[in-house]
């Protein structure tokens, strides 16, 4: 993987021009604690960041390891840790979107400020971190964004309706991203997870207070069922975190890296859904628009 070789007038504190440096967020647990040691292993340099620092501060005494109090909804703490990883180690070849939050509710049930505010750590603070470390890589016309979805961000479920909101637009951003910043030398990748034994259910996803009798059957139901199988999944995060490092290392890193059989099913059984529809309903959509020539 080519290093960036950022042109800087601060001096860094470290010499790292010829070995990769990752910045990923979210490393408390999780996807995100595990491709920070999965990183580590390799050899690489890596920002690894939290809301909390001392959810990471066993990670301290890693060689090549810088750890950073940030919560990507401060533009502010952005930016100081952007600036501090640039200062350590004067380039960012990889940066990995992993901090994000859970929520479980029908729509009807959802509560406004916490919708609001899982879009503003799923969505909102993956652009923040973006358009902060994007100019270095724009300048060396060389990097990879990993942005981490979901297959919810493909396939939504009851009870997921908002979760679903906020990773379906984190893949569109991504969509039109890839298409600004590829002919500048800059990948774009989406990862798209199912079920992994990652605290995500039990911690991370909230439920709404609300509680209507109506939907117990659609959302309630998908709910518990969910958290029934929270530590059970079949997902392996060590293996995922293997598999993003290995796709982000190829010559031609995947525009949508699923993980996990349920997520390729998934995919597979809606595209499939999609195209019979589409095509039951083609003459329509062609008839809408002006005859030709008119």
């Amino acid at each position: 993987m080519k290093a960036i070789a950022m042109k800087s007038k601060v001096s860094t504190s470290r010499t790292k021009a010829k070995k990769p440096v990752w910045f990923i967020t979210g490393c408390s647990t999780g996807f995100g604690r595990a491709l920070a040691t999965q990183v580590l292993e390799r050899g690489y340099s890596v920002v690894i960041t939290a809301r909390d620092k001392h959810d990471i501060r066993e990670l301290a005494d890693k060689d090549d390891a810088l750890l950073l109090k940030l919560d990507v909804t401060n533009p502010k703490q952005v930016k100081r840790a952007v600036k501090k990883a640039l200062h350590e180690f004067g380039h960012i070849d990889v940066l990995v979107n992993n901090a994000g939050i859970g929520y479980f509710g029908a729509i009807e049930e959802s509560e406004d400020s916490r919708v609001r505010r899982m879009f503003d750590i799923n969505l909102f603070g993956a652009g923040s971190v973006i358009g902060a470390i994007l100019p270095g890589m724009r300048e060396n016309r060389s990097g990879i964004i990993v942005n981490i979805s979901s297959i919810g961000g493909m396939c939504s479920a009851p009870a997921l309706g908002y979760y679903s909101a906020t990773k379906f637009a984190l893949e569109g951003m991504s969509e039109a991203l890839r298409q600004e910043v590829e002919p500048l030398g800059i990948k774009v990748m989406v990862v798209e997870p199912s079920g992994f034994r990652t605290d995500w259910a039990g911690r991370s996803a909230k439920d709404s207070k609300n509680n209507i009798k109506d939907y117990a059957a659609t959302s309630g139901a998908n709910r518990r069922a969910i958290r029934a199988i929270s530590g059970k999944q079949r997902g392996d995060p060590v293996r995922a975190a293997q598999s993003i490092v290995d796709a982000a290392e190829s010559k031609s890193p995947p525009h949508h890296l699923l993980l996990g059989n349920d997520a390729i099913d998934a995919a597979l059984a809606k595209l499939t859904k999609l195209k019979k529809e589409f095509n039951l309903w083609e003459e329509v959509s062609r008839g809408a628009d002006f005859p030709i020539g008119q």
